[in-house]
């Protein structure tokens, strides 16, 4: 018998089923599956089999995982090929046969165990022929799975689309930078596998809950060990692009070898992206979220604290946590059958300090509806989360004395733009309304008074509003700046006071700018002045002053922004009033024109221009082109310098290889900065076809 149904070879038809199952971008060679899906294989055999049918009870497939197989953990199935097939577990039924083949349709369960399969035919309880291996991936189009997602446009988005936008910069600048997940790159998959096979309960990957949870903990294990490109590192595929932030896949492949560098404060942010990169590419919706204004590291605690000396300049730390400008985080879409009904849909990827279940314990994942409701109870992380979009921030002046006093400040809307890409398009959306009720709203004023009073009842509460200052001389300050600056750029901004009583007033003005980094740390003091007014009874005053790089003692650092404070104090009084505004740094414009549709394998023509409207040339400049079915691979062209007050004005022709929607992305360095990125997308139509009326038909 065994004899008989020796094996002749096995075709996975690979580029059919993985076609079939969208991952076709993967490969078109090995075969890749999601789970609770059926594929197809054919099984070829050396011998005419019809005489043999009555065994066929006898033969059965065996598919495993993992480096100790087991029944009962869920990391191996034996089941048979039968015409009746269990649709729910693993299963196998004959489709076609012939005197010499079967064609054969397999179906996984959709809660098996995700990864690497090798693929067995078992005959008489006994033999086996390796039939060849498989990958399986969670699947967010079939109803049964965990992570399924009802709607199509969003599946293609945030399981599909390598082309990603993260956005940075302020609340009143939003920046988007262009970035490649690359989550179908060709090994991009045995890396995210890779990383997984650091938790050996292997038996845990069928639960999308878990493997979140491991790839957000190595985030946060590896964030401080040498995972980032080095500039030096060359390679001769990849070319430059290994000292990129443009894409996860350099940082990915790295992160393996650990011969990078460590994660800088200035580019922690990538992390959210590469770890959406490797859900993706497991088969897990994910997207990359953007919190401008963030309150960081408060236990939990509703309000917190900053520090600003007489001169209005931030001064030191404080205990409460820090305001970040904007935090980017990563959410993934699945269903919570261990939690309360409700809690389904978007959760938080939330990477916490290594308690004792080591680093595999160290990351949370927090509903983001839980995150709007205040349970607080659901769970750990909920309440760091939930004050990092509603905390209040209180500014306190450090005297020279030692002393702290608590200012007028407006205080700081924590929290008040919560983005992420939009389904389809190009475009930010604004997802705030996921994470908090309108502010004023009575839901917000419930869930508020509810968070306090549980945190209250467990000993946790510091309060949630800022204490409450009554002046008997009032004096009110308000600062306005644009909301951008442009490098090496000028700009005015105008301080007003308001002094509402009949007294003449005193006052000492300080106005600062600082360079700071995006989450919260100052990187260099650039600017102060001072200024001693005395303001009549009801007089409102504006001072309008000029902002220029050439104030500033030293340029600003790289990926930093502007902080401008100023702070005004009535010479009777001891009470100081403070303003702030943050200010995004706006590098050159790097300009792409090219047409929005064009013909597969026609040659495109695309135009890339940028003006120097700074005080000194741009030396030693490279443009790179690069763009996923429209060029091969990278390209860079070094051109000469651009003077000041010039215009740099450069073309080149690309050939698109791949229909649909691309995105071409072009980057320039300089002497002046580097990773200048803008992008351009466009859609690779199939060529016309000649019609009939174009041939002239002649008859013999």
């Amino acid at each position: 018998m065994g004899q008989a149904l020796a094996i002749k070879s096995c075709d996975l038809q690979a580029a059919r089923n993985n076609e079939e199952h969208h991952t076709k971008a993967i490969s078109s060679q090995h075969l890749i599956v999601r789970r609770g899906q059926p594929f197809t294989i054919v099984l070829h055999f050396r011998t005419p089999i019809h005489k043999f049918l009555p065994n066929l009870k006898k033969v059965a497939l065996v598919a495993q995982t993992g480096e100790q197989p087991s029944k009962a953990n869920g990391t191996q199935a034996t089941f048979p090929i039968s015409s009746l097939g269990d649709r729910k577990g693993w299963s196998a039924a004959v489709e076609e046969r012939d005197a010499e083949s079967w064609t054969i349709s397999v179906t996984t369960p959709a809660a098996a165990v995700i990864g690497h399969y090798s693929l067995l035919l078992q005959v008489s309880g006994r033999k086996q022929y390796l039939l060849g291996q498989f990958t399986l991936l969670f699947n967010p189009w079939n109803k049964e799975d965990a992570v399924f997602l009802e709607n199509e446009a969003q599946r293609r988005e945030y399981v599909l689309n390598q082309n990603g936008l993260i956005y940075l910069g302020t609340a009143d600048c939003i920046q988007e930078e262009s970035w490649d997940f690359g989550q179908f790159e060709r090994d991009v998959m045995d890396l995210s596998l890779s990383l997984l096979s650091v938790d050996k309960h292997v038996e845990k990957w069928s639960q999308p809950v878990h493997v979140a949870q491991v790839l957000g903990a190595l985030l946060h294990a590896l964030k401080e060990k040498s995972i980032l490109p080095t500039p030096q590192i060359q390679d001769v595929e990849e070319g430059t692009s290994l000292n990129k932030r443009r894409g996860s896949v350099p940082i990915l492949r790295q992160w393996l070898t650990g011969q990078g560098r460590p994660v800088y404060a200035g580019q922690a942010w990538v992390l959210a992206a590469v770890a959406c990169t490797a859900l993706r590419c497991l088969g897990v919706p994910a997207r990359v979220v953007t919190t401008f204004s963030s309150a960081q590291g408060t236990g939990g605690d509703l309000l917190v604290d900053e520090y600003y000396n007489e001169e209005g300049l931030q001064n030191g730390e404080g205990q409460r946590g820090r305001v970040w400008i904007f935090q980017t985080s990563t959410e993934c879409w699945m269903k919570r059958p261990a939690l309360p009904q409700g809690y389904d849909g978007w959760q938080i990827l939330y990477p916490t300090a290594s308690s004792g279940s080591g680093v595999l314990g160290a990351c949370d994942l927090v509903p983001v509806k839980a995150v709007k409701e205040g349970s607080l109870g659901l769970t750990p992380a909920v309440s760091q989360i939930f004050a990092s979009v509603n905390a209040s921030c209180v500014v306190w002046k450090c005297c020279e004395d030692g002393t702290l006093e608590l200012t007028s400040s407006n205080t700081k809307y924590i929290g008040n733009s919560i983005s992420t890409k939009a389904v389809g398009s190009d475009r930010c959306e604004d997802i705030t309304q996921h994470y908090k009720y309108p502010e004023g709203s009575l839901q917000e004023k419930e869930v508020l008074e509810r968070v306090q009073r549980e945190r209250k009842e467990h000993g946790k509460d510091n309060g949630s509003h800022p204490p409450s200052l009554e002046m008997a001389d009032p004096l009110y300050l308000f600062l306005e700046a644009p909301s951008s600056l442009p490098l090496r750029g000028n700009a005015q901004l105008t301080v007003t006071l308001v002094n509402p009583s009949d007294q003449e007033k005193v006052v000492q003005l300080a106005i600062g700018a600082q360079a700071m980094y995006y989450n919260g740390i100052l990187a260099a003091e650039l600017w102060r002045e001072k200024l001693s007014l005395t303001l009549s009874a009801n007089l409102v005053q504006k001072i309008t002053t000029s902002l220029s790089f050439s104030y500033f003692e030293q340029n600003p650092p790289e990926n930093s922004f502007l902080r401008l404070t100023t702070m005004a104090t009535h010479s009777k009084s001891s009470l100081s009033c403070f303003a702030q505004e943050d200010v995004a740094i706006c590098r050159p414009w790097l300009a792409i024109e090219m047409p929005e549709i064009v013909e597969q394998y026609q040659p495109l023509k695309a135009s890339v221009s940028i003006h120097n409207s700074l005080g000194a040339p741009m030396k030693d400049c490279v443009i790179s082109i690069l763009g996923r079915g429209l060029i091969h691979r990278e390209r860079n062209y070094r051109i000469g310098p651009v003077w000041p007050g010039n215009t740099l004005c450069t073309q080149f022709q690309i050939t698109p290889t791949h229909l649909g929607l691309h995105r071409l992305t072009v980057e320039m360095d300089c002497n002046m900065f580097q990773n200048l990125t803008n992008y351009k997308s466009v859609t690779v139509v199939a060529p016309e076809l000649p019609t009939l009326s174009s041939f002239s038909l002649s008859h013999p």
